[in-house]
């Protein structure tokens, strides 16, 4: 019996299909999923994934401090460009508050020690034994002068510039109370020294004017700094020198009465 096709070409597919040939995809990725579970490979394929997270973290972060930190930066220099007149300003007003200050207290010590020289006199002239009397009273320490007190310095000037230049001693500690520094404007005045110089027949009588100058308020460390006889008028007599210091006396002790002149 003959047969015909009719169907051209469906032979050969069939014939194709039937026939051996490459290997599939299913093949493909039953090898690719064969080789994913290998348990090193996750790992590593782990460990890249989690090394790129982080990288892309810590930029991500440094990013945004690096964008804070500009902005606080520019921020610092505009408010320092501002304040910069407002600080030299506040400088230049506290030199001059501390020249007030240092004339004020040059004016306050001349005033204190108006009346020293008046109760020195007074207690000498009280407590003058019989027998004796005094040739002189000088002062013998040296007088305070308002030119040796120092002068503030302004800021704005060559000299203050390079001051606030100059290295600055931080071996001192501050204490924690210690907000600000105030400034120096007191004027120092040493203990006023004076000398008496005196002639006396009677040398206990010498003893006894230095015990009493002791017990008064206005006068301390009296001492004999020399003696030496001398003949006045044919008469026997003991000169002295007596050294002694002004004493600030108690407020107590210090009597305020009225002063009234007499009209004519």
């Amino acid at each position: 019996m003959i047969e015909i096709n009719l169907l051209p070409g469906s032979g050969k597919k069939s014939r194709g299909r039937s026939g051996g040939g490459g290997p599939g995809l299913s093949a493909i990725l039953s090898g690719i999923l064969a080789k994913v579970k290998d348990p090193y490979l996750l790992s590593a394929v782990a460990s890249v994934a989690v090394a790129f997270a982080a990288i892309a973290l810590l930029w991500l972060t440094q990013s945004a401090r690096e964008r804070s930190l500009v902005d606080k930066e520019q921020k610092a220099v505009q408010d320092s460009t501002r304040y910069a007149t407002v600080v030299a300003e506040k400088r230049k007003a506290e030199a001059q508050r501390d020249s007030v200050l240092r004339q004020v207290n040059i004016i306050r010590a001349i005033d204190d020690d108006r009346f020293v020289w008046s109760h020195i006199m007074d207690e000498v002239s009280r407590v003058v034994p019989p027998y004796t009397w005094l040739i002189a009273i000088a002062q013998t320490s040296k007088p305070v002068s308002p030119a040796a007190a120092p002068t503030p310095v302004d800021p704005s000037s060559p000299a203050g510039k390079a001051a606030a230049r100059a290295p600055k001693d931080t071996t001192k500690k501050k204490d924690k109370d210690d907000v600000a520094a105030a400034p120096d404007t007191a004027i120092a005045k040493p203990a006023l020294e004076f000398r008496i110089v005196g002639q006396t027949v009677d040398i206990q009588a010498m003893t006894r004017f230095m015990r009493f100058l002791e017990t008064s308020p206005f006068i301390q460390n009296v001492r004999l700094a020399k003696t030496m006889p001398l003949l006045v008028d044919g008469n026997q007599v003991t000169e002295f020198q007596l050294d002694a210091e002004y004493e600030i006396p108690d407020p107590a002790a210090i009597r305020r009465v009225p002063f009234t002149l007499s009209g004519r």
